[in-house]
């Protein structure tokens, strides 16, 4: 493949680029699972993820208690540890309920919650923002779901668990169906497996939303997915959009969408919620199996978190007042697609970490690819420079013979 010679010349330099790209540890964390530590029922669901690095520690709670939630929270020790006030989290008031300890070495915290999906009709189109309000059915309120019990789904080994849920169901919608948020926690940097194959760090875990076997209410329904932020002491989340001319890892689809803390000075840390601009209609997905995804703009104006939530044990009753809170919808679903309709299946994936988000570089077939297309014009234009000189520096004689 890399015949051509001029290859040879960049590739040591873009390998070592591309190598680096997206790597801003490159060390392990010891990960620990804990499920509703404190407390002997299974009644309810809260995951307490432990991941201590060389000084500190980034804990994540996750819970369906209430909205599916996950509150993140980073200190600036090995040792610090979850206290949960089990008898506060599921009074009418449970502010102040869930606490990492000691207070003084949490130097950063951020929640994100699961509040809603929507679903509506999708005939003269798939953009949630212009669907009339007419094309919209009940929406189903996350908080309002009975969420299986962890036992069973948890798996220490692999670091996942998956809260599977469903809905009132007056109509049989989830007869044979299911809502669910499978968890995944990383102890080092590497890349998944299935699409769209994310990278992740040690300072990120992943959640993947996932409608399996739920029956649509009308014959050409589109599914949208509300998220809800709350960033720490007044801090906002800022959309991003990044773009790639290399889709090897997730074909098709070019662009990474995330949400980001926006710096501030009275801030120690920062936060990432990041995706692939795709969705799948397959538990083992291919690319034929790609279902277009679309994320709508951040609102931050006189945005609430939805009650009840794990957020509110630990920011208080009045988050809304001392905290940052944005919101936003991604849809999946184009106006000439029936995947969910066809397959009753739709899974979306994105990461929730500490720090800077991870970033894709090229991969090595493109690197090599962009080495023998870069490096051989190059070689051919130093070759013709050379001969050109050369040529017009050949020695020539005034002298001419005398016929």
């Amino acid at each position: 493949m890399l015949a051509g010679g001029g290859g040879w010349v960049w590739l040591p330099l873009l390998w070592l680029v591309g190598s680096r790209a997206g790597d801003p540890a490159g060390y392990k964390r010891k990960v620990s699972l804990e499920y509703n530590p404190g407390w002997n029922s299974s009644a309810v669901n809260l995951l307490h993820v432990r991941a201590v690095g060389l000084n500190d520690t980034i804990h994540y709670v996750w819970s369906t208690i209430g909205a599916p939630t996950v509150l993140l929270v980073y200190t600036r020790s090995q040792s610090s540890g979850l206290h949960v006030n089990w008898t506060q989290l599921l009074s009418p008031s449970p502010s102040g309920a869930i606490q990492v300890e000691p207070a003084g070495s949490v130097l950063y915290s951020m929640a994100v919650i699961f509040s809603k999906v929507f679903e509506y009709n999708g005939t003269k189109t798939s953009d949630l923002s212009k669907a009339n309000a007419s094309s919209f059915y009940p929406t189903y309120d996350l908080a309002n779901f009975t969420w299986d019990s962890l036992d069973g789904r948890l798996n220490e080994t692999t670091l996942t668990a998956t809260f599977q849920g469903v809905g009132p169901d007056s109509g049989g919608t989830f007869r044979n169906g299911s809502i669910s948020f499978q968890v995944t926690a990383y102890e080092e940097t590497s890349r998944d497996g299935p699409l769209p194959r994310l990278l992740h760090t040690a300072n990120s875990s992943k959640v993947d939303f996932v409608m399996r076997g739920v029956a649509p209410r009308g014959n050409r329904s589109r599914f949208a997915l509300e998220i809800v932020t709350v960033e720490e002491r007044g801090g906002q989340k800022q959309l991003e959009s990044t773009r790639s001319i290399d889709d090897e890892y997730t074909p098709t689809i070019f662009e990474m969408a995330q949400l980001v803390s926006v710096p501030r000075n009275d801030s120690a840390g920062f936060s990432f919620l990041q995706w692939k601009t795709a969705a799948y209609s397959a538990l083992q997905p291919k690319r034929e199996d790609t279902v277009h995804c679309e994320y709508y703009q951040l609102e931050t104006e006189n945005r609430t978190v939805p009650r009840p939530s794990i957020a509110h044990a630990y920011f208080g009753e009045e988050l809304e007042v001392h905290n940052g809170v944005a919101a936003i919808n991604i849809s999946f679903g184009s106006e000439d697609s029936e995947a969910y309709q066809e397959k009753s299946y739709l899974s979306w994936s994105a990461l929730i970490g500490f720090g800077k988000p991870p970033k894709d570089g090229f991969s090595p077939l493109v690197i090599a690819i962009l080495a023998v297309g870069l490096g051989t014009p190059v070689l051919l234009l130093v070759g013709g420079s050379i001969t050109v000189l050369v040529s017009r520096k050949k020695p020539y004689s005034e002298y001419e013979p005398i016929n």
